[in-house]
């Protein structure tokens, strides 16, 4: 059985940091893309960072050179690494693991950032 947990998450001021670990069993994780995703109250989730097997990033303008994506295979976990956090930070973050047959998604963490 795939299960994927986030953790990390909670309360930080504005300027403040946070880790988001996303730990993966039942699959071969280094085969899969790491993603992040974002969903703030009454929007559309969307892409945060996703960093592939072979190592290709691709991180969304409004967070680069704040989050830093990151894997490591032999834990079977991925990282999100947030600095300098903004109010407009303030969403729940989900980790996707894909691979061309299969889609696994964990179930959220809350991220709050105050002002």
């Amino acid at each position: 059985q795939v299960q994927v947990v986030e953790s990390g998450g909670g309360l930080v001021q504005a300027g403040g940091s946070l880790r988001l670990s996303c730990a993966a069993s039942g699959i071969i994780f280094s085969m899969n893309t790491l993603a992040w995703y974002r969903q703030a109250p009454g929007k559309q989730r969307e892409l945060v960072a996703l960093l592939t097997p072979l190592g290709t990033t691709n991180i969304v303008d409004s967070v680069k050179g704040r989050f830093t994506i990151s894997r490591d295979n032999a834990k079977n976990t991925g990282y999100l690494q947030m600095n300098s956090l903004k109010p407009e930070d303030t969403a729940v973050y989900y980790c996707n693991l894909r691979n061309p047959r299969k889609d696994y998604w964990g179930q959220g963490i809350q991220v709050t950032v105050s002002s």
